[in-house]
């Protein structure tokens, strides 16, 4: 029986000798493959009977010992959409299983949540984040409105490239200074100042608002605003507001600083204004026709008593430093840019960006027991823990490094050592049993 028994557990040893060279020419075969964790082999003996006076020959089994919490290195790459983790986790992703008969082609779903740290991404036809073995990358979407980030569900992130629509001006603001009253106390800046900004309509066609700066008294001006008329091109007056600056508005404010603003009683237009409030902003109101019916835009010109927005302090010219609006032309996709807080950022050509997606990081109390799909891609276990999404960096997730992928956590070197110890173990127990069929044979022969 102990003949037997030796042969069966050198038989045993082939096999498990067997099954850690393949996991060493996995491990070396996907030295280059990106997030890819390598798989080590433990082994352990199996005894059918031992005591002190008996020993029964047992056997030996391999298992797979999977490392998916030692990270590769990170390296940086040309593909602006690739991510990498630093620290602990994984991207959620989901397998196509095929695609819709609809028009629209939109791909069908495995409803098994994978996990994987493959973040080497870019756009497919259709517009999902995909990464190079085809998972689709999941996140959080975005409201484009509120910009509330929805954490109860993760989802394939697709990136539509369609336009961005218009906004009409609702909002200009305004900072300049204008040329004080010199010491001899005369108003004489008699011809206007002019200055334009620019305001766009519901369809995003950019229109010139002039602003006629006069001054009539010390201390005193008055601006009126005015437009071309789309279809005619005449000159269109949208009202005159008047603007005090410090004691000349009769309210304690600093000298140079906006101290009141009211409609002109000779020419109000359009032009509506709140009238002084300590530490309020300083706006007027005032309505414009761009051919889509009216329109009103809010002036700010600043905060009342404040030297921030329109002042007027000494020069001799009027002086723009600085003018915003929140009006917007319509833009076309320009690009996507991925930012390291998990952002995913459409850009247009107008300038302007939208965020529609945020990237979550999953992580699990026990990483090592996901259960491996492939090298690159696991599932959730019993044994590895609920996942957890939370953004990056935060409750002992990593964090996100942008342009850049993880490589392998296969060590060649490593590899090459347990490689050769693998060769040798193989050969003892091919020659136990080898010596085993020897051995057998001689007692064969015996009984002849």
């Amino acid at each position: 029986m102990s003949l037997f028994g030796a042969i069966n557990t050198a038989i045993s040893g082939l096999s498990a000798q067997s099954a850690a060279f393949g996991n060493i020419s996995d491990d070396v075969a996907n030295s280059q493959s990106t997030g890819y964790k390598r798989v080590d082999t433990t082994f352990a003996d199996y005894l059918t009977q031992s005591s002190a006076t008996r020993n029964d020959s047992g056997a030996v089994v391999a298992r797979p010992d999977y490392i998916n919490s030692i990270q590769g290195s990170v390296s940086q790459t040309d593909n602006t959409l690739a991510l990498a983790i630093a620290g602990q986790g994984f991207f959620a992703v989901s397998q196509a299983t095929g695609q819709t008969t609809s028009t629209a082609s939109t791909p069908t779903f495995d409803p098994q949540q994978y996990y994987t740290r493959d973040g080497n991404f870019s756009l497919n036809k259709q517009g999902y984040l995909v990464n190079d073995v085809g998972q689709y990358l999941n996140g959080w979407t975005v409201n484009g409105t509120t910009g509330v980030v929805d954490q109860n569900q993760l989802s394939p992130i697709q990136v539509t490239q369609l336009s961005y629509n218009p906004v009409a001006t609702t909002s200009v603001t305004l900072s300049a200074n204008l040329p004080a009253t010199p010491a001899s106390g005369t108003a004489t800046a008699t011809s206007p100042l002019s200055s334009q900004i620019t305001v766009y309509d519901a369809l995003g066609t950019a229109h010139m608002v002039t602003l006629n700066w006069t001054q009539t008294a010390t201390n005193d001006w008055s601006v009126q605003l005015s437009y071309a008329d789309p279809s005619s091109g005449s000159t269109v007056d949208a009202g005159t507001a008047d603007v005090s600056f410090g004691s000349a508005s009769g309210n304690s404010v600093s000298e140079g600083t906006i101290g009141n603003i009211a409609a002109s009683t000779t020419d109000p237009g359009t032009v509506t204004t709140t009238g002084y409030a300590a530490g309020q902003p300083a706006t007027l109101n005032f309505s414009a026709n761009f051919g889509s019916g009216a329109q009103t835009i809010a002036l700010n010109l600043g905060t009342y008593g404040s030297s921030q927005g329109v002042t007027q302090y000494a020069g001799t010219t009027y002086k723009l430093e600085g003018l915003t609006q929140d009006g917007v032309p319509p833009g076309s996709f320009s690009s996507v840019t991925m930012q390291d807080n998990g952002n995913v950022i459409v850009n247009y050509d107008n300038g302007q960006t939208r965020t529609i997606a945020q990237i979550p990081i999953v992580t699990f109390n026990a990483p090592d027991q996901l259960q491996r799909q492939n090298g690159q891609a696991f599932t959730a276990t019993l044994a590895s823990g609920t996942p957890l999404a939370n953004a990056a960096g935060e409750n002992g997730a990593g964090t996100l490094v942008t342009s850049s992928v993880e490589g392998s956590n296969v060590d060649i070197a490593t590899e090459f050592s347990d490689l050769i110890v693998a060769q040798q173990a193989y050969s003892a127990n091919a020659k136990v049993v080898t010596t085993g069929n020897q051995m057998m044979q001689t007692t064969i022969n015996m009984l002849g």
